[in-house]
């Protein structure tokens, strides 16, 4: 296979990872705390022994939308939404990871836990505990959860120490690498949630650009297989 095959057959697996994740996206067009993804692509280029190079087109790098999506009323006492930058510290199965998704509520132990069960952490790393006898449950802006007007705990408010190395897991988790700390400037709504930030027509729009560009690059991956097949014919006669 030539350069020009190399270059659209790469070309082709990087649009069909790009097609995943552009219908992934639109799956979740209505998930709460939802991040859009994307992918970037970058060009390889390798020299060959007789002088000329080898290019070759690589979809291999996701992007995460960080642009927040629209709050909801819910008035649910245990639901929140992070107004401003950061997220919330939950402990999962593998680690520490931070979600946008602010749908909790009490477990049977009192801990506060995600859709998945999974406990949300406060400032100092620790499961946030709210008392079964607690009533009139109040949280405030930086995060302090009172109940009947006495203070219990602090839910944190959390950034990636790298925001590069942050990596997704199942869907509305992210994995920080080097470790997180706390942030500054944002607050915590009680009785919201922030749904998706993914925009469906954009990305239904990209989804019909990216097959009609795959489209493209099979009809030359055919014209150029026709066009060996016929050199080699010519030669063997």
């Amino acid at each position: 296979m030539d350069n020009a095959g190399y270059t659209t057959l790469t070309r082709q697996v990087g649009l069909m990872r790009e097609m995943n994740i552009v219908a992934n996206n639109i799956a979740n067009a209505a998930t709460t705390g939802y991040r859009q993804e994307g992918l970037i692509f970058s060009e390889y280029v390798h020299a060959s022994e007789n002088g000329s190079s080898l290019s070759m087109a690589r979809g291999s790098i996701r992007n995460t939308s960080q642009e927040h999506g629209a709050l909801t009323r819910t008035n649910g006492q245990f639901d929140l939404a992070i107004e401003g930058d950061g997220f919330f510290l939950i402990e999962a199965p593998n680690g520490e990871r931070l979600t946008r998704a602010g749908s909790f509520s009490p477990n049977a132990q009192g801990d506060l836990v995600n859709m998945d069960g999974h406990r949300l952490l406060d400032i100092g790393g620790a499961p946030v505990f709210v008392p079964p006898d607690s009533r009139d449950i109040n949280i405030a802006g930086d995060g302090t959860l009172s109940s009947n007007g006495r203070p219990l705990t602090q839910i944190g408010i959390y950034q990636p120490v790298n925001p590069i190395g942050l990596k997704r897991e199942d869907g509305v988790m992210f994995h920080a690498e080097d470790g997180v700390e706390l942030t500054q400037g944002s607050r915590i709504l009680q009785g919201f949630v922030e749904g998706s930030n993914v925009d469906p027509i954009s990305q239904i729009a990209r989804m019909i650009e990216v097959q009609r560009a795959y489209e493209m690059g099979q009809s030359f991956l055919e014209s150029e297989n026709e066009r060996i097949r016929n050199a080699l014919k010519a030669l063997i006669r």
